[in-house]
C-alpha cells in the first residue's frame, strides 16, 4: 500500500511536466534502450571470515521527448555467519524535454536497509532540470523539485550472547513519519581518456524531520567494448536516524560492469 500511495502521488506530481507538452522538439531518433549491470563479490577465510556482494542494474529508455530511467541496487554482507549489511534500493525517474537543455521530471525512490535505523524510506518528487554542460567529454546536469516522503524509523538493540559469541539485533519499529521534502540532484560524467570515465551522482532529499543525502562516485576503466572494471565510493547520510544509529554510511566497491 505504501508503494501504491507513492506511485499515485508521483503520477499526480508528474503533470508538472505537462506545461512543456505543447511545444516539445520532436526527436528524430528511434526509441532506444540502453543500460549496464555490475556485480562485485568478496570472501575471506582464516583469521577473519566474511563475505560481501553488491549488484546494480541501470536501464534507460529514450523515446521522443521522453527519457525513463530505472536503477536497482543491492548490497549484502555477512561476517562470522551473521548478516552485517543488507540494503535494497529502487529508483525510477521520467524526464520530458522542454528544450534542448531543460526538462521536467517525476521520480520515485524506495529503500529497505536493515542497519540504517529505518525500516523503509520512500519518496516521490517532481520538478525541473537543466543540462549545464553537454560536450563530447563532459556532461553536467542539475535538477530541483519538491515532493513527499514516508519512512518508518526503528530502534536497533544489540543482544550479546556468550555461547556462542555472536550478536543478534532486536528491532523495535517506531512511529511512521510523513512530510514534505525539497529535492536536489546533480549528475556529472567526465571522459578522462578513451577507456576511462569518472562519474558522480548526488541526491539530496531535505525535509523538516530528516534530510537524506546520497553520493555515488565511480571510476570506470574499459577492458573491452562492453566490459569495464569500476571502483566506487558511495556515501549515505541520514541527518536524523533512530537513537543510537550512526547517521553516515560509506561503501567502497570494485565491480565488473557490462554495458548494453
Amino acid at each position: 500500500m505504501r508503494l501504491l500511495r507513492m506511485a499515485l502521488l508521483a503520477t499526480a506530481l508528474t503533470p508538472i511536466a505537462a506545461f512543456a507538452a505543447a511545444t516539445p522538439t520532436r526527436a528524430k531518433s528511434a526509441p532506444h534502450l540502453s543500460g549496464k549491470g555490475q556485480l562485485g563479490f568478496l570472501a575471506s577465510q582464516g583469521n577473519s571470515q566474511g563475505k560481501s556482494a553488491n549488484a546494480a542494474l541501470n536501464l534507460s529508455y529514450v523515446s521522443g521527448p521522453w527519457k525513463h530511467s530505472l536503477s536497482l541496487v543491492a548490497l549484502y554482507g555477512q561476517s562470522l555467519g551473521v548478516v552485517s549489511a543488507e540494503r535494497w534500493t529502487a529508483m525510477w525517474q521520467s524526464n520530458r524535454k522542454i528544450s534542448a537543455d531543460a526538462y521536467a521530471f517525476g521520480s520515485l525512490r524506495y529503500e529497505h536497509d536493515l542497519f540504517n535505523g529505518f525500516q523503509y524510506q520512500g519518496s516521490a518528487a517532481a520538478g525541473l532540470g537543466y543540462t549545464v554542460i553537454h560536450t563530447k567529454s563532459t556532461t553536467l546536469s542539475t535538477q530541483v523539485g519538491a515532493g513527499y516522503t514516508e519512512s518508518r524509523p526503528e530502534r536497533l538493540t544489540d543482544i550479546a550472547l556468550t555461547n556462542p559469541p555472536r550478536t543478534f539485533i532486536e528491532r523495535t519499529p517506531l512511529a511512521t513519519e510523513r512530510y514534505a521534502i525539497g529535492t536536489l540532484g546533480v549528475d556529472y560524467d567526465q571522459t578522462l581518456t578513451s577507456t576511462t570515465t569518472l562519474s558522480d551522482k548526488l541526491l539530496v532529499n531535505a525535509g523538516s524531520v530528516n534530510t537524506l543525502v546520497t553520493n555515488n562516485l565511480a571510476l570506470d576503466v574499459k577492458v573491452s567494448t562492453r566490459l569495464a572494471m569500476s571502483i566506487g565510493y558511495d556515501i549515505q547520510d541520514n541527518t536524523n536516524p533512530a537513537p543510537g544509529i550512526t547517521h553516515l554510511d560509506s561503501t567502497e566497491t570494485v565491480n565488473l560492469v557490462y554495458a548494453f
